[in-house]
């Protein structure tokens, strides 16, 4: 078993920056895929980008250039640094992965992004 946590969300402004970290209770070091989704109101959840352990990384086309994931195995975190933001942005953001067949999920980070 995971639990992960995430944090970082907050209010910014459109064209504004924040990072956002999950934080995992145990070692993600030989977890293969970590990734990040968003649900906005009224809407499903969404796959925003996802990166495995080789590096591979996957991102929804509408963050491609302006969201960036990453993992630190050492300190069972991963991150996403998420520029420029737009009001479409907006959403619950949640940190995901599999392991042994079962999907984790933390309980999100609201980010709100005012025009």
């Amino acid at each position: 078993q995971v639990q992960l946590v995430e944090s970082g969300g907050g209010l910014v402004q459109a064209g504004g920056s924040l990072r956002l970290s999950c934080a995992a209770s145990a070692s993600i070091f030989n977890i293969n895929v970590m990734g990040w989704y968003r649900q906005a109101p009224g809407k499903q959840r969404e796959l925003v980008a996802r990166i495995t352990t080789g590096g591979l990384i996957k991102y929804v086309d509408s963050v491609k250039g302006r969201f960036t994931i990453s993992r630190d195995n050492a300190k069972n975190t991963v991150y996403l640094q998420m520029n420029s933001l737009k009001p479409e942005d907006t959403a619950v953001y949640y940190c995901n992965t599999v392991l042994s067949g079962m999907d984790y999920w933390g309980k999100g980070t609201l980010v709100t992004v005012s025009s």
